[in-house]
């Protein structure tokens, strides 16, 4: 197969995947599974009214039995912004609100176009089609990502945007160190044209407009922006690099970045500021101001949030996967349902991701920080920079709220980041060795030096070649636990390899 058809087919093919195992019996189960209990039900009553609006106690099963005009019209106290539930709301707009199909339609579409895209950054950063295929590959077989895609929470939408951004500002990385790099200032150039980055910073906007811990992304990058900036143009022999990266450049950066995701932010609150309906609406004529209290009072909210869940998890304990969120569970009646060899049946639907991928993608980061302290990396640091940054600004803001009500499922945005450095790991270990000879070595030595490159290379490629499959079996065996489907008892309980996982 020639290179040009592998770079269009690989993603294609990787998509294809992806979507089929989001999409396929999207519709189940025909419930509202955890918080889709608040973001569905808002988003009906943002498509109908403008605003979240209340519903009767019992609206949960009339919705899904059909009857969705059971709300009112008094405001609903909400503590996220619209963004996520505006486009939960588009899938219902289009194939109605009868279904699951309809309300996670969004859903399962954002985390399908997560795959390709996370391919796109892992072959521009890695300059191979095959790392891309490993980190795409990896991302959309995961059991996180694809359960994240198949229930209407706002994580998955976050995650989608976050890494959007990242890719805008890959995009303007090479345009902009060349500029900088042929510029004959001495003070450095100041850059004004940076269209990627006014599209990263609608990204981060519309991440902001989804979940808050979209702005932890736009502080992150900024800094990333300016830092590279310093970097590129100490290399260009800028001789005041540093002040001109943050005194000359920075504040334009800052132009280029802020006020279009603050604008993108504020649109996202149009329905909230065209009605008259919304919570806290009416707090003042302003309405502007009205939405400063209302957002002071969220704030409050997600400050205070300190009330116990048994599925709460702690930042710190997200890399050793200690407690997956259990987001729905059905055990029929036996005989009610048929389950293959048994009829003690269970039907799961947790963030549980693929523990080979997980454990070796936070192996893979310890391996790139050392490649970069011993510069190691070679032409891969800058990728493995970038993916490092947003595996930071991620998970370490989270690390600060320990006694908050948190919950694995938030590593969703982490996890395009986790695949792509593992991808880089993958690529940097399966590298062609050099020969290791002393100086002036004879033929003979020479020859052996060679040998034991290849030997070496091949021994390492094999190794990940059979980390790689069974990655992919693991893949297939917790697939049961992303979609809900019905599964024997004794089968689910060998899914459980850690007593937090039950």
């Amino acid at each position: 197969m020639t290179r040009a058809r592998l770079e269009w087919l690989t993603p294609l093919l990787l998509t294809l995947v992806a979507a089929a195992l989001r999409f396929t019996g999207l519709w189940h189960p025909q419930d509202l599974v955890f918080d889709e209990t608040y973001y569905v039900k808002d988003a009906w009553t943002l498509l109908h009214l403008g605003y979240e609006a209340t519903w009767p106690d019992d609206a949960n099963e009339l919705f899904t039995s059909g009857d969705t005009d059971v709300y009112s019209t008094d405001p609903a106290y909400v503590v996220h912004p619209p963004l996520g539930k505006w486009l939960i709301a588009l899938g219902m707009l289009l194939f109605g609100a009868d279904s699951g199909w309809g309300w996670r339609f969004s859903a399962a579409l954002a985390g399908t176009l997560l795959v390709p895209l996370v391919y796109a950054i892992a072959r521009r950063l890695s300059g191979s089609v095959a790392v891309g295929a490993i980190a795409g590959g990896l991302l959309a077989v995961d059991g996180l990502a694809i359960a994240l895609s198949r229930v209407s929470l706002l994580d998955g939408f976050l995650a989608f945007f976050v890494t959007l951004a990242f890719w805008f500002v890959l995009l303007d990385r090479d345009r902009t160190e060349a500029r900088i790099l042929s510029s004959e200032s001495r003070l450095g150039p100041v850059i004004w044209n940076r269209p990627w980055i006014l599209a990263a910073g609608a990204a981060l906007g519309a991440a902001t407009a989804v979940k808050w811990s979209g702005l932890y992304v736009l502080a992150g990058l900024g800094v990333y922006l300016v830092v590279t900036d310093a970097l590129v143009r100490r290399r260009a022999g800028v001789k005041e690099w540093y002040a001109s990266a943050v005194v000359r450049q920075g504040p334009v950066s800052f132009l280029q970045l802020v006020p279009v995701a603050a604008v993108v932010y504020v649109l996202s609150w149009l329905g909230w500021l065209a009605t008259s309906g919304g919570y806290d609406r009416g707090s003042d004529p302003n309405p502007l101001v009205a939405l400063w209290n209302y957002h002071s009072s969220m704030y409050g909210f997600h400050v205070g949030l300190t009330s116990g869940h048994p599925y709460a998890s702690p930042a710190w304990q997200w890399p050793l996967l200690l407690r997956p969120t259990a987001m729905w569970l059905a055990r029929p009646e036996t005989g009610e349902e048929w389950c293959g060899w048994s009829d003690d049946c269970i039907g799961v639907i947790g963030s549980h991701p693929n523990p080979i991928t997980w454990y070796g993608a936070w192996a893979a980061v310890l391996l790139v920080v050392v490649l970069l302290i011993r510069r190691r990396a070679g032409r891969l640091a800058p990728g493995i920079a970038l993916a490092l940054t947003g595996l930071a600004v991620t998970y370490v803001p989270w690390l600060l709220y320990p006694s908050r009500t948190i919950f694995q499922f938030y590593t969703v945005a982490m996890l395009p980041f986790l695949v792509i450095l593992l991808a880089l790991a993958i690529g940097w270990l399966a590298r062609p060795r050099d020969p290791v000879t002393l100086a002036d070595p004879s033929p003979a030595e020479h020859a052996y030096a060679v040998r034991q490159a290849r030997t070496e290379t091949r021994a390492w490629r094999t190794v990940l070649a059979v980390f790689l499959v069974i990655a992919l079996l693991a893949a297939a065996f917790f697939l049961p636990l992303s979609t809900g489907f019905l599964e024997p008892y004794g089968l689910w309980r060998l899914h459980n390899w850690l007593p937090g996982w039950v």
